[in-house]
Order: C-alpha cells, then sequence, then structure tokens
C-alpha cells in the first residue's frame, strides 16, 4: 500500500461470485510474500496468477527454511497443488523469466515441475534486451538534464510498456506463432529504438536466436488468458488470489508520480491484466508494514534520516530483492495508507513486521500533512508539494520485549495490541493477521 514495498494489496477471486485481492500498500517487500504464503495455502485451491509489472519487482518467500527470490512467477508456483498463471498485464523478459527459476531450482525442491504448475496469458507482451538497454540510457539522460532520474530498475518496465501504448510491442502469442512473422516484427522494432538512440548497441541476431530457444520452451506453458480464467471462475469452485507486482503507490495513475512503476498496481488492475470482470473482485488485502519504507528516490514525507532509520533498516533487513538497494525507513505513515485505501477499498489489512518495532521505545505514526502550516485535506497529487508537506504525529509507547513467539492477538503485548488498535481506528479497517517474524507460523490471526 505504499511506496515500493512497503503496503501492497492481494485480491482473492471468486469463483461464480467474487475474487479477493491483495494490495501492497507501500513500496518492494519480503514478509508481504509470508501472507501471501499465509492466505495461499489455507485458501488456494485453484491458482494464484500474476496480473501487472515485471521482473522490476521482487520479494522473499519463506518455505520449510528455504528463502526463493520471485520478480517475474507467482509465488503461488511452489504450491504443487495449485495452478499458476501470468496475465496478459505483465511484461515477461524470458531470458530473466527462465533465469530465475533456474536460480530457485538450485535453492530448494520447492520449485520442482514448476513447468507443469504454470500458464501464460498470449496476451503478454515481452521485453527484450534492447528495452533494458534503453531504459539505462533514459535514466542517464534524466541525470544529465534534470540533475536526477526515477532510480528505475533498468529492468527494460518504461520501455516495453511504451512499447505496448505505442502499439509496436510484442505479444506472447507472436513469439509462439509464425516466427518469421515475429522476427520482421522484431527487427522492425529494434530499428525503431535505434533510430531514437543512434548509440544503442543492438545485437538482433543472437537475441532472436535466444528468443526462438524460448519459443520452443514456452510453447506448452502459453494459453488464452482471457478463456482460462473465464474457466477458472465459472468452472468447480475454487478460490484464486491474484499477486500483483508492485505496490498502491507505484501506480501509475495513483502513485507518487513521477517516481512509480508502469502499469496499475492497484485493484483495477486485476480486471485489466487478468481480462476478468470486475464482479468477481470480491474481498482485498491490503499488506502494511508496522512501518514505512521506499526504495530509490521520491518523496518520503515520515522518512527518519537518523538512527531510528538505520534501526528499522537494520532490523528489518531492508533491502530490494531486485537491485539489493537499501531502504529507506520511516515511521508508518496513515494518511498515505487512508489514500491507499480510497483507492482500493480494503476489506482487511495484514500488518508485517510487527516484530521489527520490538526494540523501539517511542513509537510515532503519521496522521496528519500540513502545508505552509494548513492542514491538507488529502494526499497531494503533485509531488513538489509532497516533498515540502510536514507531518504531524501521534505518539504511542514501544513494547520493548519480543513478539516473535505470539501466536494469537492475546499473546501480543498490551502496547502492541494498543498500536493494531490505533491503525484500526483510524483507516476504519479491520486487522486480520500481524506479522512478527518469517516462517508462515509467525503470521497472527486475529479473527
Amino acid at each position: 500500500m505504499g511506496w515500493s514495498d512497503s503496503f501492497g494489496q492481494k485480491t482473492l477471486l471468486m469463483p461464480r461470485g467474487r475474487s479477493n485481492l491483495s494490495n501492497c500498500l507501500r513500496r518492494g517487500e519480503r514478509r508481504q510474500l509470508q501472507l501471501f504464503k499465509s492466505i495461499r495455502f489455507e485458501l488456494l485451491k485453484g491458482g494464484g496468477p500474476n496480473i501487472t509489472g515485471g521482473n522490476n519487482a521482487g520479494h522473499t518467500v519463506v518455505v520449510d527454511s528455504v528463502e526463493y527470490d520471485f520478480h517475474l512467477l507467482p509465488s503461488g508456483v511452489l504450491n504443487k497443488k495449485a495452478l499458476s498463471f501470468i496475465g496478459n498485464g505483465v511484461v515477461i523478459h524470458l531470458p530473466g523469466l527462465f533465469e530465475e527459476a533456474q536460480k530457485n531450482l538450485q535453492k530448494g525442491k520447492g520449485l520442482q515441475g514448476w513447468e507443469e504448475r504454470l500458464k501464460i496469458s498470449d496476451r503478454a507482451h515481452l521485453v527484450f534486451n534492447f528495452h533494458q538497454a534503453v531504459d539505462g540510457i533514459q535514466e542517464q539522460q534524466r541525470q544529465q538534464q534534470e540533475g536526477k532520474n526515477l532510480g528505475t530498475t533498468k529492468k527494460g518496465i518504461g520501455p516495453a510498456y511504451s512499447s505496448k501504448a505505442a502499439r509496436n510491442g510484442l505479444r506472447v502469442c507472436d513469439l509462439v506463432s509464425d516466427f518469421k512473422v515475429f522476427e520482421d516484427k522484431f527487427r522492425m522494432l529494434a530499428e525503431h529504438f535505434l533510430t531514437m538512440y543512434p548509440n544503442l548497441n543492438l545485437e538482433v541476431d543472437s537475441e532472436l536466436a535466444q528468443l526462438k530457444g524460448f519459443a520452443e520452451r514456452l510453447g506448452p506453458l502459453v494459453t488464452d488468458g482471457v478463456y482460462f480464467m473465464h474457466q477458472a471462475l465459472n468452472g468447480p469452485s475454487k478460490k484464486i488470489l491474484v499477486e500483483g507486482a508492485n505496490a498502491a503507490l507505484l501506480d501509475i495513475d495513483f502513485g507518487t508520480y513521477p517516481f512509480v512503476t508502469s502499469s496499475n498496481c492497484t485493484v483495477g488492475g486485476v480486471c485489466t491484466g487478468l481480462g476478468v470482470p470486475p464482479s468477481y473482485v470480491g474481498r482485498v488485502y491490503g499488506v502494511v508494514k508496522a512501518y514505512t519504507t521506499r526504495v530509490g528516490v521520491g518523496a518520503f514525507p515520515t522518512e527518519q534520516k537518523n538512527e531510528t532509520g538505520e534501526l528499522l533498516q537494520t532490523r528489518g533487513r531492508e533491502f530490494g530483492v531486485t537491485t539489493g538497494r537499501k531502504r529507506r525507513c520511516g515511521w508508518l505513515d496513515l494518511v498515505l495508507v487512508r489514500y491507499a485505501h480510497m483507492v482500493n477499498g480494503f476489506t482487511a489489512i495484514a500488518l508485517t513486521k510487527l516484530d521489527i518495532l520490538d526494540t523501539v521505545s517511542e513509537i510515532k505514526v503519521g496522521v496528519a500533512y500540513k502545508l505552509d502550516g494548513e492542514p491538507l485535506p488529502s494526499f497531494p497529487a503533485n509531488m513538489d508539494v509532497l516533498t515540502r508537506v510536514s507531518v504531524d504525529y501521534e505518539t504511542l509507547p514501544g513494547w520493548c520485549c519480543s513478539t516473535e513467539s505470539a501466536r494469537s492477538f492475546e499473546e501480543l503485548p498490551l502496547k502492541a495490541q494498543i498500536y493494531i488498535r490505533f491503525i484500526e481506528n483510524f483507516l476504519q479497517v479491520p486487522v486480520k493477521w500481524v506479522g512478527v517474524g518469517k516462517s508462515r507460523e509467525s503470521m497472527v490471526k486475529l479473527y
């Protein structure tokens, strides 16, 4: 529900009715997937689609003490009882996809047989190596022209979505059809970028040879995504958990523009990223860290550039999964979370990494923004304004003891319970899960 990893969302799609969604509210995260795993193994019998984004975002899932890092693969692929799906809203870098699978196969047994549990929409667009090269060039240009860049991961996500919007992009269905036709279109697209960026280093023939090999391997995984989802939603009863790649405040329309990603990672992305009717969207779960983080550049009103920020970064092991960059850390920003709730309509919240606050004696929570001393009635669209706001904080006492062994709400320290209830009362949204550690068992269910 936030910047790149502090909050997100998960949605559950309900066959012949509604589905459930979960939305990451802030900004790149490890333990939000701990919740994902908890929900998935508790509820999911059907599948877990990815809806938007690419391998720019990453998250870590811990299963049987093994850490798996995911970017393009849906985390549900670890569940051998579920069928996972990459939707049309995702942009796929095929070398990255297969490299990700191979690296995770080397970590443990969780990914064995993954190709038998994964389907990919034929309408998903492809990211090529020259998209990634262009991404890097554009960042250099921004730095030279404006003295700052967007802090992209240089994974080619923006240029790939630009190709999609310009209607000259190539999709999975193109790759697995007539390869000669695909080759001609690929060369035209490469030439298009070379015209705009004359210094672009293109290796067209070698990339085409690589893509031809991927096409053969990809073929059995490709399906008509719209028909696939229709059958899943209207066939034998099952629950479907939808996973987005990024967080609400990185949404191209509703995020902290221009410091955002290039896709819709709020609830609306479920319909456009999968091709399902909005009537099937049921419960929407907001995944919120107990503090706020952001990776890369951009406004961050509650950031703590002090010992508190360093403590949160160190205890929370706050590093981007994709880039390895340190995440910026600060107090929980409920103004931002409330805005994400306005956009997404959360049914309930999963509050993660509460245990990171175990050693903090005094905890602050951002509850209002002011500009030049005047209260702001809403979350500002203008980033110049957001960089200038001051934050009103509510100060709550810390509990200064470990929460890691808690397995029920009643087992949490009283002051931790007060912290959770304060969040609920402010947002008027119930907290359904609280994370107090990395394992699945550390996700405390409140109701």
